[in-house]
C-alpha cells in the first residue's frame, strides 16, 4: 500500500483535525484531561496511603490536592480542599495529623499546614518567605523540620520566620553576580541560600488561627556563613532521633568556590545542645531526599565517585555514628540510584529500599543496611516507579505502565502481593485506543546490543491490512546518562504520535543507565558518534518491518536528545525532518552558561580553554553546514540547564546555510517544559512536533509548517481548544 493510499486511510480513520472520528485517538490536547499522582505516603498503621493528585487547571496552571485511599480497598477520597497547590503530605508518627505544604492564601509561596486525620479544618502553621521543602516530622511528633531558600536581607529582617503575606521581594536592578552558579531551574538565585528550620507544632497551634503566624515557633538551625566561613546551601535535612538532625553542605574551605565542587560534608546537628559536627564526606549531586537516617544513628546517603562523576553510578553508603564504620550496601547492584530514583529506610531501621533503572524499567530493591546480604529485587518489571513509601508491612508506590500514565499501588515488603489502589484516569482511558509497545533488541555491526521499543498506530493490524505502511518517528532520550521505559513522563507523547499515524521508536543506546556502569561510560569523550551508531542500528532494525516506510523517518529528542537530534541530521541523511528540543548545540557555550557545566569536564575530560578545538568538533553546531533536513528548534526562555544561547547559534547556522527552520521559544518555562510546563505549553509543544513532521510526510495531507499560518493546526489558534482545520 503506497503513501497516498495510507494517507487516505488515515484521513478516513481520524477525520480532519478538530473533529471527532470513529476512532477515539489520543491527542496532544488530552493533556488537560490526564491526572497525575505523586508522593505516596503510607500511614503509620499501613491502613491508608496519602498522595497528591495533580491535574491541569487552566492553560497556565495546575490544581493539586491531597487524597487518601484505604490499603484494603475502596475509593480514594479528597482529603484537602482545592484552595491551592498542595504537596509533601506527611503523616504524624501517631497518625492523628497530616502536615503538608500548600500555596493556599499565599499566592505562589508555600507554607506548612496541618489537618486532623479524623476530620476538621486545616491550620496554617507558617508564614515564611522562602517556601517549604524537606518537610518531615520528628520521631515523637512534636516538631516539624523544613528548609527554605532565603536571602541575607530576608534573614536579617526575620522574614524567614514571619513575613507579611503581601511582601514581594524586589528583583535586583542591576543584578550583581558573584557566584559561579547564579541561576537554576527557572530563576536567578540572587543571593538566596537554602537553610534548615525546626517548627514547634503545639506552639504554632496555640496562636489565634485568624492571626498571621508570628514565627516564634520557628528555630533557625543554620548560619549564613558556613562552617568554614563560606556561604553554602544546607541540603537534604532529615531527623535521626528526636534531638538530632542530619544535613549536608558543600565542603568548601575559606577562599574556595562551593559552586565548583561536588564534595559535601555531612553534619550531625543537636537541636537542643546546638552542637554541630561534620562526620563524613561524600561527592555527587545532593538534593532533597539524598540523606535518610535511623534513630540509632545510621545515616544513609548518596555517593557518586569523584572521578568522572557525571558518568558514574550513584551508590548508597551507610555511616554508623556509633562505630564510624561505612558500608555500601548497593555496591553489588551495578545499577545507579541517581536520576529521579530514591531510597528510604524501612521503619525497622534495618532495611533500605532503593529504586534504580534496570533494562527499561525503574524497579525497587531491598537490602540490609549493614550490607550483610546482596540487594533483593522487590518489584518493577515492565513498570516505571516514580515515588514510593515504606511502612511496617507494606510498600506503596506510584508507578506507570504501558496502559496507564500512573496510579497508586501497594505491595508487601517482599513484593509478594500487589494491589492497585487507584484508577485515576479510567474515565479518560475508557474510550481511548492505547497500543502496547513491542520490545526490540538489536545489535550494531560490532555486536553491541541495545534495547528499544516500537509503538504502532492504534488501527494497525498486519493481518487485516497486509502491505500497509507508516512513517517512523525516532525519539532520543536526554541525560545522556538516563534511560527510557514504556511508560513514565513520555507515555502521552508516544501514544499521541502513534495515534497520529506514526510508528514510534525509542531506545536506550550506550551511555544510558540501567545496564551497568561500563555501558554508561562508553560514550566518554564522544557523545555523538557512539550514540548515533546505536540509534541508527535500531532504526535499520525496525525499518526491516514491512509496515515501516524506511523512506519517511523523522527524529526528535530533548536535552541530550536535542543534542543528538542536531548531531543526527548533520551526520546522517536518514531523516526527512527533525525537531530538536531544549538541546545543547555548542559545548563551549553550554559550559559558560549552564548550572551543569561539570558535565563537560566529566564526560569530555577537558574545558574550553584546555582543548577548544576538541569541544568545538564535538558540538553539533560545528557541523551545521552538513544539515539538509528541515529542523524545528524548540526552547524555553528560562531554561538555565541548557540555556537558549546555544540554540540561537544553531538556528542562526541553519538559516545561514539555507535549511528550513524555525525557532519557537516558550516564556516562563524552564528545562522541565515537557514534564511539568504550563499545560497550554505542553500541548503546544507536542502539536508543533506532530505538525512539523506532518508537513514533510506523504502520509499526511499537510503543507510544511513554514508554508501555513503560524497557528494553523494548533489548539492555541482556536478559542474552543480544538485545532484549526488542516
Amino acid at each position: 500500500m503506497n503513501a497516498a493510499t495510507t494517507a487516505c486511510r488515515l484521513a478516513e480513520l481520524y477525520g480532519p483535525a478538530g473533529t471527532t472520528s470513529s476512532m477515539n485517538r489520543i491527542e496532544a490536547v488530552d493533556y488537560h484531561e490526564i491526572t497525575h499522582v505523586e508522593e505516596p505516603r503510607l500511614s503509620p498503621s499501613d491502613e491508608r496511603v496519602a498522595f497528591v493528585r495533580r491535574t491541569p487547571a487552566a492553560d497556565e496552571s495546575y490544581a493539586a490536592s491531597i487524597y487518601t485511599v484505604p490499603v484494603g480497598g475502596d475509593e480514594a477520597a479528597q482529603f484537602t480542599a482545592s484552595d491551592g497547590v498542595d504537596s509533601q503530605p506527611r503523616w504524624s508518627p501517631d497518625g492523628d495529623r497530616l502536615a503538608f505544604a500548600s500555596t493556599r492564601g499565599e499566592g505562589d509561596r508555600e507554607q506548612v499546614w496541618l489537618v486532623p486525620t479524623d476530620g476538621g479544618e486545616a491550620r496554617r502553621l507558617t508564614s515564611v518567605v522562602g517556601g517549604i521543602d524537606d518537610l518531615e516530622w520528628s520521631p515523637n511528633g512534636s516538631r516539624l523540620l523544613f528548609s527554605q531558600r532565603v536571602a541575607p536581607e530576608d534573614r536579617e529582617a526575620g522574614r524567614d520566620r514571619t513575613v507579611d503575606p503581601d511582601y514581594e521581594r524586589e528583583t535586583p536592578d542591576p543584578r550583581v553576580i558573584d557566584r559561579t552558579i547564579y541561576r537554576a531551574g527557572t530563576e536567578y538565585i540572587d543571593g538566596r541560600r537554602r537553610h534548615v528550620y525546626v517548627l514547634e507544632v503545639e506552639a504554632a497551634l496555640s496562636r489565634d488561627p485568624e492571626d498571621n503566624p508570628d514565627g516564634t515557633a520557628i528555630t533557625r538551625l543554620t548560619d549564613e556563613d558556613g562552617p568554614a566561613d563560606v556561604p553554602v546551601d544546607y541540603v537534604s535535612p532529615t531527623w535521626g532521633d528526636d534531638e538530632t538532625i542530619y544535613y549536608a553542605a558543600k565542603a568548601a574551605a575559606a577562599g574556595e568556590d562551593p559552586d565548583d565542587t561536588l564534595a559535601y560534608d555531612l553534619y550531625e546537628h543537636g537541636t537542643d545542645s546546638g552542637e554541630i559536627e561534620a562526620f563524613t564526606q561524600t561527592t555527587g549531586w545532593l538534593e532533597s531526599g539524598s540523606i535518610d537516617a535511623t534513630a540509632d544513628g545510621r545515616v544513609a546517603f548518596e555517593f557518586t565517585p569523584e572521578d568522572r562523576t557525571s558518568m558514574r553510578q550513584t551508590e548508597i553508603r551507610v555511616h554508623d555514628r556509633e562505630t564510624g564504620e561505612e558500608r555500601t550496601p548497593t555496591e553489588p547492584l551495578d545499577r545507579t540510584v541517581g536520576h529521579r530514583c530514591g531510597f528510604e529506610w524501612a521503619p525497622d531501621g534495618e532495611t533500605l529500599y532503593v529504586t534504580t533503572p534496570d533494562e527499561g524499567s525503574r524497579v525497587c530493591w531491598s537490602v540490609p543496611g549493614d550490607a550483610s546480604e546482596d540487594p533483593t529485587r522487590v518489584y518493577g518489571d515492565g513498570v516505571t516507579i516514580a515515588d514510593f513509601s515504606v511502612g511496617e508491612n507494606a510498600v506503596a508506590y506510584v508507578y506507570s505502565e504501558w496502559d496507564h500514565p500512573g496510579d497508586v499501588f501497594v505491595t508487601t515488603r517482599g513484593g509478594n502481593e500487589v494491589h492497585r489502589l487507584t484508577r485515576v484516569n479510567d474515565d479518560y482511558l475508557a474510550d481511548r485506543a492505547v497500543r502496547q509497545p513491542e520490545e526490540v533488541w538489536f545489535k550494531t555491526d560490532d555486536g553491541t546490543e541495545s534495547q528499544g521499543w516500537l509503538l504502532t498506530p492504534p488501527e494497525f493490524d498486519a493481518d487485516a491490512s497486509p502491505g500497509e505502511r507508516y512513517p517512523l518517528v525516532v525519539e532520543v532520550h536526554g541525560g545522556p546518562h538516563a534511560h527510557w521505559t514504556t511508560a513514565g513522563t513520555m507515555w502521552h507523547e508516544f501514544q499521541t504520535l502513534a495515534a497520529r499515524g506514526y510508528v514510534v521508536f525509542w531506545c536506550n543506546p550506550r551511555g544510558s543507565t540501567g545496564y551497568g556502569e561500563d555501558r554508561a561510560i562508553a560514550i566518554e569523550g564522544d557523545w555523538g558518534e557512539i550514540t548515533l551508531t546505536d540509534v541508527l542500528a535500531g532504526v535499520e532494525t525496525v525499518c526491516e518491518r514491512d509496515f515501516v516506510d524506511d523512506g519517511e523517518v523523522f527524529v526528535t529528542g530533548g536535552s541530550f536528545g536535542g543534542f543528538m537530534t542536531a548531531w543526527a541530521v548533520a551526520h546522517s541523511d536518514r531523516f526527512e525532518a527533525a525537531v530538536s528540543q531544549r538541546g545543547v548545540y555548542d559545548l563551549t557555550g553550554f559550559y559558560g552558561s549552564s548550572d551543569a557545566f561539570t558535565l563537560v569536564e566529566d564526560d569530555f575530560g577537558t574545558t574550553p580553554w584546555d582543548d577548544p578545538d576538541f569541544l568545538w568538533n564535538q558540538s553539533p553546531v560545528a557541523h551545521v553546514a552538513d544539515v539538509d533536513a528541515p529542523t524545528l528548534v524548540l526552547h524555553s526562555d528560562q531554561d538555565y540547564r541548557t540555556p537558549a544561547n546555544t540554540a540561537e547559534l544553531f538556528v542562526r547556522g541553519l538559516q545561514k546555510h539555507g535549511v528550513e527552520t524555525r525557532l519557537v521559544r516558550y516564556p516562563r518555562e524552564g528545562h522541565e517544559l515537557s514534564r511539568s510546563g504550563e499545560p497550554a505549553h505542553v500541548v503546544d509543544r507536542l502539536e508543533r512536533i506532530a505538525r512539523w513532521f506532518d508537513g514533510y510526510s506523504a502520509y499526511h495531507e499537510s503543507s510544511p509548517a513554514l508554508e501555513r499560518d503560524r497557528d494553523a493546526g494548533l489548539s492555541s489558534g482556536d478559542e474552543d481548544g480544538d485545532r484549526n482545520e488542516e
